[in-house]
């Protein structure tokens, strides 16, 4: 678990294997996914409520049981405790004023001689999210789906959530109905993910599709993309660590933990300059592990899935994260703010003893739907950009077409595009 870069005959191979711990092994369930999605878009709602029976373990007697009624938010948003309920309120409030500032605008540029050049954005005229459902059902998830395209101003938002046994998480219920959505459906996996990308009878198609999800769900999200947008192909959890000598072990073990608890395959990583350091998080992560109620999950991630690594100095370490790439990134220095600038590929950093993941996961505003297994590299968190699009904007004036249509003329001649060419020089005096 704790390796060395000077001394460690096998880390390069080790290493590899923590950059390609992101690599989904899609193929043996892309026939399924497949199929499921030929059968939602042959059968519609008769092969969604086929899978329904078969995935949840209920049978939808009609169209309207697909559907969660507002009345049951309602009254799971009024049967919180009022401190729950405060606290769902003030993570809305941050990550709706976070993502206000993120909205990108239409601009306008005017040349000298008459051209305007400029962009036109507007949002997607519809939205579908995914979020995970039943006893591991995430509101937060939700409130990060939801607030950036309402922030984005999409007209129609529309949820899908996998109900096993038709017993809906209440928690996620009451998250939305204070977020005032109101089209939600029980329906979960890869069924819900091609009923939103090509319709049924009860579910609309949908512009984009985001929110997290298992194999399955990435599966066919991928599938699905270039008939829909989606935001990103996101896999297991994961947490990057990059610490000197002045960092808590007790803090470092218990935030490696914080991903191990999401699942097995969840990925926790700490690079540090102090061996000292490192020999203590061990003994602290062995500490917390017998004290959570998800043990079982969090040992098995900690054993097959994490990683202690003692870099020579903070150069190298920050080198070795930056090719790893992760999902979240903690920065636990004495000045971390001068490692930033070093910092290429995270999907969120947080900086400072003070300032854990999980913050970030519920109430510090920025969204925690983030690229994971390396995909930092390419990917950004999500954000209203995912649900807004953007326009080219172009007039020219009698002036500007003169000035610069024998150029354009030239370029369309000598590609062989005679129309091209004959149509700019038609309007030259």
């Amino acid at each position: 678990m704790i390796f060395t870069t000077t001394t460690a005959e096998d880390f390069n191979k080790e290493f590899e294997e923590i950059l390609a711990r992101g690599k989904m092994d899609m193929a043996h369930v892309s026939t399924i996914v497949g199929g499921i999605i030929q059968e939602i878009k042959k059968d519609k709602n008769s092969a969604l409520k086929s899978h329904i029976a078969k995935f949840d373990k209920w049978s939808p007697q009609n169209d309207e049981d697909l559907k969660i009624d507002i009345a049951s938010m309602k009254k799971a948003y009024e049967a919180l405790d009022e401190s729950l309920k405060n606290s769902l309120h003030v993570a809305y409030d941050r990550i709706k004023s976070y993502h206000q500032k993120q909205k990108p605008k239409s601009w306008f540029d005017t040349e000298e001689n008459g051209t305007i050049l400029g962009q036109k954005v507007t949002p997607v005229d519809s939205a579908g999210l995914y979020i995970p459902g039943g006893k591991a059902a995430y509101p937060s998830s939700l409130l990060m789906n939801v607030i950036p395209a309402q922030v984005a101003g999409v007209e129609k938002i529309v949820v899908c959530t996998p109900t096993p046994d038709n017993e809906p998480n209440e928690l996620l219920l009451a998250a939305c109905y204070l977020c005032g959505v109101t089209e939600v459906y029980k329906v979960g996996g890869a069924s819900a993910i091609a009923a939103m990308a090509y319709g049924t009878e009860t579910i609309p198609k949908v512009d984009v599709i985001t929110g997290p999800g298992n194999i399955f769900v990435a599966t066919a999200k991928k599938m699905v993309f270039g008939d829909v947008n989606i935001d990103m192909i996101a896999g297991p959890s994961e947490i990057g660590i990059l610490a000197d000598e002045s960092a808590n072990p007790s803090h470092m073990a218990i935030d490696m933990l914080s991903q191990a608890e999401h699942d097995e395959m969840a990925s926790s990583i700490l690079i540090t300059t102090s061996q000292k350091l490192a020999d203590e998080v061990k003994l602290e992560i062995e500490n917390w592990l017998v004290k959570l109620p998800r043990e079982l999950i969090a040992r098995k991630s900690i054993e097959e899935r994490a990683a202690i690594i003692v870099a020579q100095n903070m150069q190298e370490a920050l080198k070795l994260m930056n090719d790893i790439a992760p999902e979240h990134l903690e920065v636990a220095t004495n000045n971390p703010f001068e490692l930033l600038p070093s910092i290429k590929h995270a999907g969120a950093i947080f900086l400072g003893h003070h300032t854990p993941e999980a913050i970030g996961d519920y109430i510090a505003g920025p969204n925690h739907t983030l690229p994971t297994g390396g995909t930092a590299k390419f990917y950004s968190p999500l954000g209203v950009e995912n649900f807004m699009k953007k326009s080219s904007i172009i007039s020219f004036s009698s002036q500007a077409i003169n000035e610069l249509g024998e150029a354009c003329a030239q370029i369309a001649k000598t590609e062989g595009l005679t129309a091209h060419e004959q149509s700019v020089r038609v309007r030259l005096n």
